[in-house]
């Protein structure tokens, strides 16, 4: 009730603020001034101000925001601790590749594969196999 009244008095006000103005012979500002004058009445009569009175005076309303902002907050400092690596502790699972890996780690079945160093052709249960058909393109073509 309150805010409507206020809200009345400031378009009366308006109106009559745009009335002298346009006694001044200033026609354009006077209506620009009306316009703005009557904005207020046009919020109490579509219910806006009652909206927004209610949301104010409401403790759960304001409860509500505060939890927003809390799980904002919380959303954010994960994303930093993230950025920053310190989230990467003992335990976490494995990564599926290893940083330097050019193929997927498979776990501990690649402990039984034999190494292969500089010079040797793989071995036959190496990573020879897995390469055979790319072999087969590359000299058909002649490469």
């Amino acid at each position: 009730m309150l805010a409507e009244t206020i809200c009345s008095a400031v378009s009366a006000a308006g109106l009559g603020i745009a009335a002298l103005t346009a006694y001044r012979k200033r026609f354009l500002a006077a209506t620009r001034i009306a316009a703005y004058s009557l904005v207020p009445v046009a919020l109490v009569m579509t219910g806006v101000v009652d909206w927004v009175s209610g949301i104010v005076f409401k403790p759960t309303v304001w409860i509500g925001f505060g939890l927003l902002g809390v799980a904002w907050l919380l959303f954010l400092t994960t994303r930093a601790v993230e950025r920053r690596g310190l989230g990467k502790k003992a335990g976490r699972a494995p990564e599926a590749v290893a940083p330097a890996a050019s193929a997927p780690s498979l776990g501990a079945g690649t402990a039984s594969r034999p190494q292969n160093t500089a010079g040797q052709k793989p071995t036959a249960a190496g990573a020879g196999d897995d390469f055979s058909d790319i072999e087969a393109i590359l000299k058909k073509h002649g490469i």
